[in-house]
């Protein structure tokens, strides 16, 4: 079954939604430039409403490892996403901190070049975006065709080609913020509709 990642939380309200339709993610942005940028101490309340069968992300640009390994020592946060320049010596020196906790290195697609150089990743899983991130634009996924390892999906997804993306691509997850928003905030419906949209998905794939 295609894990599915809402990400971006960021209001109470938002980890209600989650907890109802459970996905097996949800996002937290750590990255102080994004809108979406939650503190540690918002994140650890909404952790604390979080159903406990959801793992909470963290999404960080180039943040220093020993802030990353407080929040996971604090459970604020279940699984570690990595979505600046860190490079493999980075990594490395957070998997020693962390210990087994989940590492997602995000990679800007816009040539096989780049699918490439995902695939090569010691992170535990990667993630493939659009270029810049977060801008709710659809890349070319065929550029992914060569990629032979289980990888997060992102990048303009909506309730809409959600499905559609799982049955072209059967990719390991998928990764959503902007397709769920309304005016910039999490939009209840939206969240429903997507994660319906690819568990139908999954669900017709079951049946052939």
């Amino acid at each position: 079954m295609t894990k599915i990642k809402l990400c971006g939380l960021s209001r109470p309200c938002d980890i209600r939604a989650a907890n109802e339709l459970l996905p097996d993610y949800i996002g937290f942005v750590f990255a102080p430039k994004s809108r979406r940028y939650v503190s540690p101490e918002k994140a650890a309340e909404l952790k604390r409403m979080l159903d406990p069968g959801i793992r909470a992300a963290g999404v960080f640009v180039d943040e220093k490892p020993q802030v990353i390994e407080l929040l996971v020592s604090r459970g604020v946060i279940d699984a570690v996403q990595l979505h600046g320049r860190e490079n493999e010596d980075y990594i490395q020196d957070l998997r020693k901190r962390l210990g087994n906790t989940l590492i997602i290195q995000a990679f800007s697609i816009c040539s096989e070049r780049d699918a490439k150089r995902a695939e090569e990743s010691s992170a535990d899983l990667i993630l493939a975006d659009s270029p810049g991130g977060g801008t709710g634009e659809v890349f070319d996924w065929t550029l992914l065709r060569k990629i032979r390892r289980p990888y997060f999906l992102a990048g303009g997804l909506t309730p809409d080609n959600a499905g559609d993306a799982v049955n072209a691509l059967s990719p390991y997850g998928v990764d959503v913020s902007s397709g769920i928003e309304t005016d910039g905030y999490k939009d209840r419906e939206k969240m429903e509709k997507f994660v319906l949209a690819v568990r139908r998905a999954d669900a017709r794939r079951t049946e052939e």
